[in-house]
């Protein structure tokens, strides 16, 4: 391992709590696991509004306090333009988001998203 992906790996710690989201069209859909990759409370299901966006803000606030956690990170799939509304939306409340890309490696513009 080089040391940029090992700065990687040491951001997350035993008070990260990890979220993965399932971008869709209308609802999304997302888990949450510790650093050992254990999960943590149920299956998040979130429609592609504020609203809906906050109700995920909610259900990752009660894991923070109910595993006292203290740091989030979000990982989301570059789905094409059902992403840009959930993106903005993650930047708007300041959070870690991090897009994950599959095989094969391309590159989206997202609006709001340094390039």
């Amino acid at each position: 391992m080089n040391y940029n992906q090992n700065h990687k790996i040491s951001q997350i710690t035993s008070e990260t709590l990890i979220v993965g989201v399932d971008i869709a069209k209308h609802n999304h859909v997302a888990r949450a696991q510790d650093f050992r990759g254990l999960e943590l409370g149920k299956t998040c299901f979130f429609e592609n509004t504020k609203a809906g966006f906050h109700s995920f803000l909610d259900w990752i606030t009660q894991l923070v306090k109910g595993c006292k956690l203290n740091q989030v990170i979000v990982g989301m799939e570059p789905t094409g333009h059902y992403l840009s509304k959930s993106f903005s939306i993650s930047k708007e409340f300041d959070m870690l988001t991090l897009l994950i890309l599959g095989v094969p490696i391309f590159r989206m513009d997202v609006p709001g998203m340094p390039t």
